[in-house]
């Protein structure tokens, strides 16, 4: 529940879910880069600057995601360097992947989708989010 609270409060204070909004208000440099078409994105600490790389290649929409997805890593795990977001992060059981796809989930997605809308497929497709990210969001809602 702490990533879900840590979320509201980040949406609150700056009025947006926009993950590139959030990453500019908290001084986190977002670039996109021609990456290997496995790699979706990472984030990078140094030197006291933050840095979230997206793959150029990808879709606005995934894109977006990406930029959830690390910046949860930028907030939760800001010393630790992560390699990178691949397509298999969603099935990641790591601790830190695991913790950034909820904040991700949260960020992304409303509460009020899930009394709106009937199935998690519809939910994902509105939204433009992976199925995963719906699915786990899901979880925390039961």
């Amino acid at each position: 529940m702490w990533i879900k609270e840590k979320t509201n409060q980040l949406k609150q204070k700056y009025n947006t879910s926009c993950p590139y909004q959030l990453a500019n208000h908290l001084k986190i440099h977002v670039m996109q880069h021609d990456l290997h078409h496995e790699i979706n994105g990472y984030y990078k600490y140094d030197r006291r600057n933050q840095y979230i790389v997206i793959n150029s290649k990808l879709e606005k929409h995934t894109q977006k995601v990406v930029c959830a997805h690390e910046l949860g890593h930028a907030l939760f795990h800001k010393n630790v360097n992560t390699p990178f977001m691949s397509q298999s992060t969603f099935l990641s059981v790591s601790k830190i992947e695991r913790e950034a796809n909820c904040f991700a989930a949260e960020l992304l997605i409303p509460d009020e989708s899930f009394s709106e809308y009937e199935t998690i497929q519809t939910i994902a497709s509105l939204h433009k989010v992976p199925i995963e990210l719906v699915e786990l969001k899901c979880e925390k809602l039961i």
